[in-house]
C-alpha cells in the first residue's frame, strides 16, 4: 500500500513539475515582443530516493529552479556599445543643424555676401564719382552683417535646443535612476527567499541600457543583488535602495561653455552638496550633444568672429585713411570692435555711413574726386592673407572652416552607421542566446503536455492498483 501512495506521490509532483513547466513557457509566449526579456526555463533535478542500502526507490522529480538564459559578458557589451551609440546620435543631431547653418543650397551664404561685399568696393572704385555705386556697397555691406548676425544668432539657437534636450534627458535619467533603486529592492526581496528575480532583473538589465544611451555610466553587482551605479566619474547615481538626482543649471562661461549655457550638476540626496560634472559626461546621448555644443559650434563661433573682426578692423583701417565725397577723413566705415568674441554678433555699418553713403572714401588724397585707390586697395583685401596669422585668404579660410566641419560630420555620420551595425549584431547575438523562439515554445508546450498527460497516467494506473488491493478483501 505505501508503494502505491508513493506513485501517486510521485504522478502528483510529476503533474506539478509538467504544470510549472507549461506556465512557464505559456510566460515566454506571451513575452516574446517584450523588449529586453530573457527566455527562462524550469530546471528540474531528481527527487531523494528511499529505502535501505540494498534497494533504493526514487521519488521522481522535482523543480529546482526556474532560470534565465541570458549571457551577462554579451549584456555588458551591448549597454557599453549602446552608449557609443547613443554618443554618435547625440551629436548627429546637432551636427545636422550647424550643417544647415552653412548650406548654400538652401541659404545664400556668407561666402556669396563677402564676394558681393568686395564686387561692390570694385565697382566702386570703377566710377568713384557715383551716389549709385556707393549706395550698391552700403546696400551689400548691410546684407554681410546681416549674414554675420544670423550665423552668429543660428549657432547660439543651436545651443540653446541642446540645453533643452539636455534637460529633457536629464529628467529621463532621474527616472530611471529611481526605478533602478526599486528593482534593486525587488531584486534583494525576492532573491532572499532563495530564488531567483528574473524578470526584475531582465527590467533592470533594460533600464540600465536605456540609462547608458543617455550618458556614460559603470555599474557593478554587490551583496543581495542589488547594483551600484556612477554617472561620470564621481556622481553616485544609484547605492543599493538609494538613488541621487542630476540637475542642470544655466551658469557663467567656463572654459569652453559659453554664457548661459547650461551645467549639469549631481546632488547625492536632497540635502546633500551638489556640484558640477558637466566635464565628466563624455558618453551617451549627453556626451555627443555636450561635445558638438561645447567644442565644435564654439569653433564655428571663434572663427566666424575671427573672420568678421578681421574684415571690420583691415576696412576700418583702408577706409580711415580715405577721403569721402566731402573731403573728410578718419570715417570708420564699420562699427569699432574691440575684441574678436563674439564679433559676428556686433559687427555693423558705422551709423554716420547708414545716414549718408557720401561718406565711404574713395580717394587717397582730398579734392580727387576720381581718386579710387582706398576703394581698389578695399576690394583687393579679398585676394590677401588676412587670415589664421596671415597664411589664408578670406574665401580661403571661409571654404576650409566649412570643409573641416563637413569631414567633421561625415566621420560621425560613418561611427553612427558602424555602431548601429555593431549594435544590431550584439542584439541578434542576444537574441540567438536569450530571445524567445515561438517554434521552440511550440514543440516544448507539446513535450511538456504530454508529460502532463502521462503523469496523470501513473496516478490514474495507482488508483487502478489501490482499487483491486481493496477488492482482494472482498473475495
Amino acid at each position: 500500500m505505501s508503494r502505491i501512495g508513493s506513485m501517486m506521490s510521485v504522478g502528483k509532483q510529476s503533474l506539478a513539475n509538467s504544470q510549472a513547466a507549461l506556465q512557464t513557457t505559456s510566460h515566454n509566449v506571451a513575452n516574446v515582443n517584450t523588449e529586453g526579456y530573457s527566455r527562462q526555463c524550469v530546471e528540474q533535478k531528481a527527487a531523494e530516493p528511499l529505502g535501505d542500502t540494498r534497494i533504493r526507490i526514487g521519488q521522481g522529480a522535482k523543480v529546482s529552479h526556474v532560470s534565465r538564459v541570458a549571457d551577462t559578458f554579451l549584456n555588458k557589451q551591448i549597454q557599453e556599445e549602446n552608449s557609443k551609440l547613443g554618443t554618435a546620435n547625440g551629436r548627429q543631431g546637432a551636427l545636422v543643424r550647424v550643417e544647415q547653418v552653412y548650406n548654400e543650397s538652401i541659404n545664400k551664404g556668407l561666402n556669396r555676401f563677402l564676394s558681393n561685399f568686395f564686387n561692390a568696393f570694385r565697382e566702386f572704385s570703377n566710377n568713384p564719382e557715383s551716389q549709385a555705386t556707393r549706395a550698391l556697397v552700403k546696400e551689400n555691406s548691410r546684407q554681410l552683417t546681416e549674414d554675420f548676425h544670423r550665423i552668429h544668432n543660428q549657432l547660439n539657437a543651436i545651443q540653446s535646443d541642446v540645453d533643452m534636450q539636455i534637460k529633457a534627458k536629464v529628467s529621463q535619467i532621474n527616472g530611471y535612476a529611481q526605478e533602478i533603486a526599486s528593482l534593486n529592492d525587488k531584486v534583494q526581496l525576492v532573491e532572499y527567499q532563495g530564488v531567483t528575480a528574473n524578470d526584475e532583473r531582465d527590467r533592470r538589465e533594460l533600464v540600465l541600457k536605456k540609462l547608458g544611451e543617455l550618458v556614460n555610466i559603470r555599474y557593478g553587482e554587490g551583496e543581495g543583488g542589488k547594483i551600484a551605479v556612477t554617472v561620470g566619474n564621481t556622481g553616485v547615481l544609484v547605492s543599493g535602495n538609494e538613488y541621487g538626482q542630476l540637475f542642470t543649471q544655466a551658469t557663467p562661461a567656463d572654459g569652453d561653455k559659453r554664457e548661459g549655457n547650461v551645467d549639469v550638476l549631481f546632488r547625492n540626496n536632497e540635502r546633500g552638496s551638489q556640484f558640477t560634472i558637466t566635464h565628466e559626461l563624455k558618453g551617451g546621448e549627453i556626451g555627443g550633444a555636450l561635445d558638438i555644443r561645447d567644442k565644435t559650434i564654439n569653433e564655428m563661433h571663434q572663427k566666424i568672429d575671427h573672420i568678421a573682426y578681421t574684415v571690420a578692423s583691415t576696412v576700418n583701417q583702408i577706409h580711415e585713411g580715405g577721403y569721402d565725397r566731402y573731403n573728410n577723413t578718419e570715417q570708420s566705415f564699420f562699427i569699432p570692435l574691440t575684441e574678436e568674441f563674439n564679433s559676428a554678433a556686433h559687427i555693423g555699418i558705422h551709423e554716420n555711413i547708414l545716414k549718408d553713403p557720401g561718406l565711404i572714401a574713395s580717394a587717397l588724397r582730398p579734392d580727387s574726386p576720381g581718386d579710387n585707390r582706398i576703394a581698389n586697395a578695399i576690394a583687393n583685401l579679398q585676394e590677401q592673407p588676412l587670415l589664421n596669422n596671415g597664411k589664408s585668404t578670406i574665401d580661403d579660410f571661409f571654404n576650409g572652416m566649412v570643409g573641416e566641419f563637413a569631414v567633421v560630420t561625415k566621420r560621425n555620420e560613418m561611427d553612427l552607421e558602424h555602431q548601429k551595425n555593431i549594435v544590431g549584431q550584439l542584439n541578434n547575438i542576444r537574441e540567438s542566446v536569450s530571445g524567445v523562439s515561438l517554434d521552440e515554445e511550440t514543440t516544448d508546450m507539446v513535450k511538456f503536455q504530454k508529460a502532463f498527460d502521462a503523469s496523470a497516467r501513473i496516478i490514474k494506473v495507482a488508483d487502478e492498483m489501490f482499487d483491486t488491493v481493496l477488492n482482494l478483501k472482498r473475495l
